[in-house]
């Protein structure tokens, strides 16, 4: 299987928010697609789904054109999309339903998601003896609704609801978003598991240590236009290793000034130095060292993804 985005073009009247992207998935695993508010990756992610008609361009599955009623997806969408007032379980078995899962594959599928992402309580009603007229008797606690989770739960519920058909592509837009750091790593947990079972995910996240932890490949979208593109660990290489970070017990400002060394910000946990190559990193470690400067820290590393984001998608403007 294969995913294949070429030259999609998204106009609304004389603005054109997508402009001629293309990028492809060969095998599963994970793909992020970036951009600072209204670079256009959410509109991406809905012509793909079907949600948008585009105005060029094509979207291919399997080399034929993606047709969402035939391909199984599932979508992770930023927004809140569930009903309010529903009890849970009886909108996960009419989402499955939805995609054509019977309601018996429903439920056991439901069992075994509430549970691999903490929810149980939330989706099936506690049973308790209550007092009657004639004794004792069982009463039921109503089935929770939409309104009464936190945002960390809905999106929980949201998640299972996109993996209930068991999916051959899945797209996560902001999967992180508004989730404290336990909820986090079970969210992540999740995607490795999902990654494991060989689907194709495409991945839109503003957390770019997330990005790095699961994506080989990337677009960066500024205003609609691709403007990094590839295989990350590649695209970090051609910057190579100009970033420098030095930790002294004393103040070695004055001599970064004398030395023109590029400080970009101090900080109590070092300075921050941009480096025009390794040669001038190891000219001014050395003359730290022949003025009895006591290095704690000393790191020359490749920019890492925020980096790059910030300097390539900086100022694009709202979608």
């Amino acid at each position: 299987m294969s995913l294949e985005v070429k030259n999609i073009v998204k106009k609304y009247g004389d603005k054109t928010v997508v402009d001629n992207l293309s990028f492809s998935m060969e095998k599963p695993g994970v793909y992020a697609l970036l951009g600072t508010n209204g670079a256009g990756k959410t509109t991406t992610l809905r012509i793909i789904l079907g949600m948008l008609e585009h105005d060029g361009g094509e979207v291919l599955w399997n080399g034929a054109p993606l047709d969402p009623m035939k391909v199984n997806i599932g979508y992770l969408a930023e927004e809140r999309g569930l009903y309010p007032k529903y009890a849970l379980i009886d909108q996960l078995v009419y989402f499955a339903g939805l995609k054509g899962i019977k309601e018996s594959v429903a439920k056991d599928r439901i069992k075994y998601w509430s549970k691999r992402l903490e929810v149980e309580e939330y989706i099936y009603p506690k049973t308790g003896l209550a007092a009657g007229k004639k004794g004792r008797g069982v009463k039921k606690t109503k089935p929770m609704q939409a309104d009464q989770l936190s945002k960390g739960n809905q999106q929980k519920i949201q998640l299972m609801a996109a993996l209930l058909s068991d999916p051959e592509l899945i797209v996560l837009d902001e999967p992180l978003s508004g989730l404290d750091p336990v909820n986090a790593d079970l969210f992540k947990a999740v995607i490795r598991e999902i990654i494991d079972a060989g689907k194709y995910v495409i991945m839109s996240s503003h957390q770019m240590d997330v990005i790095e932890e699961f994506c080989k490949d990337i677009t960066i979208l500024n205003r609609g236009i691709a403007v990094v593109q590839g295989d990350l660990n590649e695209i970090k290489k051609g910057y190579g290793r100009v970033n420098m970070m030095v930790k002294c017990e004393e103040n070695i400002m004055e001599l970064a000034v004398k030395n023109e060394m590029n400080v970009i910000k101090e900080t109590p946990d070092g300075m921050n130095i941009k480096v025009v190559s390794e040669e001038q990193a190891g000219k001014f470690l050395k003359t730290l060292v022949e003025n009895n400067m006591h290095v704690i820290k000393y790191e020359l590393r490749e920019p890492s993804l925020h980096e790059i984001f910030v300097e390539k998608a900086g100022g694009a403007h709202e979608e």
